[in-house]
């Protein structure tokens, strides 16, 4: 079973190629691990988890700094190898790298907070105990990475996984694997007392299944939600749990009071950035009548001035991966057979997908309903927000979204009802950038959270204990209480619970 696609690169039988998607130039030949090779590296993760999770918050904070001291001053090192790898412009690969320092840092000063041991009210019933709570690491975390944000996006999983006491075995995309790689060494050179502490296999879909059935505590998954679910039934087989992150179709609603320059800058970068594969990125935008057209104007004016490119005078890069090219040509001829039309743009060329703005296109359209993942967005006019809001509301995919309003009422109130897991007010993917927000979607945008408090204790298991104090004089869980013991705590839950109707 495949879960990710073959590159299709000619290579020997044990090995696979990575390649500029530039100019198809080599960037890295390595191995496809086998089944066996992933079980061993479970199975020295499982070792080092025990070592790891020894060492408690404080011994893993000041590791976890070391790690992502090491990777702040290697930036430019890891964006060149970003930028060759998966094609996206040096100073954008900076910005990615940035924004996973920052969240490992936050997840290692956060972890004690979270996830350590701490008294709860015990209750009525149990009073004459002490109620604890604590999260304890699943043990060895699985994370199969996208290549989009190769950096980003596994690191959401990665560094929570690993502040909560797990060891992490990373399986990379196949279209980005020597920059999983370069994390791993890393890893071993910033932390060496417990180097397989982060581990990486790499290889294409049967090592991606392999990691699915080795028995580890936990899969977290980044990806399309055909891929998601074959992950799922693979991880079935052995009731491993899952995080699924499955990508989205995000909306941004335009309000007659919004700041059209702004909206419209917002739209292009959201839009455009990284060549548009960014799975938070905006591919629709619903615009009301009173700004329409202001809207259109501003927007096609900016996109005007956009050049892809592999240079450092590009704007984005080529699409990472070919076949993505052919999902991008789809969607553009249904826009265009079912009554829509190119602003500008349109076009397709070596791999380069040019800016492009469509307006006209029916909701039914591939390219309104399903995720593009290019450099392409459409533009739909509206009658008022509550009508964007339910066209917004109207896919399968519910990841992330924006508004642009200039009443701050308004613009939580339609936040709060977009069906999105994280919305953006007056801006773009910002929420991706807070460390203590949960990151996660609806439908088939996946479930489970990175990210912030709820990214920390995805990765563990929550552990009751109860401690009894002192004994009660008249034992309700005992073949000795009294009789009528029953009988008369009914009576007390009775005058203290049955007034209220």
């Amino acid at each position: 079973m495949s879960l990710v696609e073959d590159r299709g690169t000619a290579a020997p039988a044990d090995t696979f190629r990575s390649t500029d998607p530039a100019n198809g130039a080599l960037v890295a030949e390595l191995p496809v691990h086998s089944p066996d090779d992933v079980a061993a590296a479970v199975a020295r993760a499982r070792d080092a988890a025990t070592t790891w999770a020894a060492l408690g918050f404080a011994g893993r904070r000041t590791r976890l700094a070391a790690y992502r001291g090491y990777l702040a001053r290697r930036m430019h090192e890891l964006a060149d190898l970003v930028h060759r790898e998966n094609g996206k412009p040096h100073a954008d690969a900076l910005l990615e790298i940035t924004l996973a320092v920052d969240h490992l840092a936050w997840a290692g000063a956060h972890a004690r907070k979270t996830l350590g041991p701490r008294s709860v009210n015990p209750g009525l019933l149990a009073a004459n105990h002490q109620a604890v709570l604590e999260y304890q690491p699943l043990g060895v975390v699985g994370v199969i990475g996208p290549w989009n944000y190769p950096v980003f996006t596994p690191m959401g999983s990665i560094a929570y996984a690993l502040a909560a006491g797990n060891a992490v075995v990373f399986k990379p995309s196949e279209f980005t694997p020597a920059i999983g790689l370069w994390l791993a060494e890393a890893w071993a050179a910033a932390v060496p007392d417990v180097p397989d502490a982060l581990q990486v296999v790499t290889g294409l879909g049967e090592t991606g299944a392999a990691l699915c059935r080795a028995g580890v505590g936990k899969v977290a998954f980044t990806g399309s939600a055909a891929t998601g679910k074959k992950v799922m039934a693979t991880c079935a087989e052995t009731l491993t749990p899952v995080l699924m992150e499955c990508g989205g179709k995000d909306a941004m609603i335009v309000d007659d009071d919004a700041d059209v320059a702004a909206a419209a800058d917002a739209a292009v970068w959201g839009a455009m950035s990284n060549a548009g594969q960014t799975c938070i990125g905006i591919e629709r935008v619903y615009a009301t009548a009173a700004v329409h057209d202001a809207f259109v104007a501003a927007v096609t004016a900016k996109v005007a001035g956009l050049r892809p490119g592999s240079d450092e005078a590009a704007a984005y890069g080529p699409m990472t991966m070919p076949s993505q090219t052919d999902v991008v040509r789809r969607h553009l001829d249904d826009a265009a057979a079912t009554g829509g039309r190119a602003a500008t743009g349109g076009t397709i060329t070596d791999g380069y997908v040019a800016p492009t703005v469509l307006l006209d296109v029916p909701e039914t359209s591939a390219a309104v309903q399903e995720e593009t993942f290019g450099p392409t967005i459409t533009v739909t006019k509206v009658a008022d927000a509550e009508q964007a809001l339910e066209l917004a509301n109207g896919t399968t995919l519910g990841l992330g979204g924006s508004v642009f309003t200039g009443s701050a009422k308004r613009g939580m109130d339609l936040a709060r009802r977009m069906r999105s897991g994280m919305t953006s007010i007056n801006s773009v993917i910002t929420f991706a950038s807070v460390p203590s927000l949960p990151f996660g979607g609806v439908g088939d945008s996946g479930f489970g959270r990175i990210h912030g408090e709820d990214g920390l204790r995805e990765f563990t298991r929550a552990k009751a204990i109860t401690r009894q104090r002192f004994a009660l004089p008249v034992p309700l869980m005992s073949f000795t209480r009294p009789e009528g013991a029953a009988d008369a705590l009914a009576r007390v839950m009775g005058l203290v619970h049955g007034r209220h109707r």
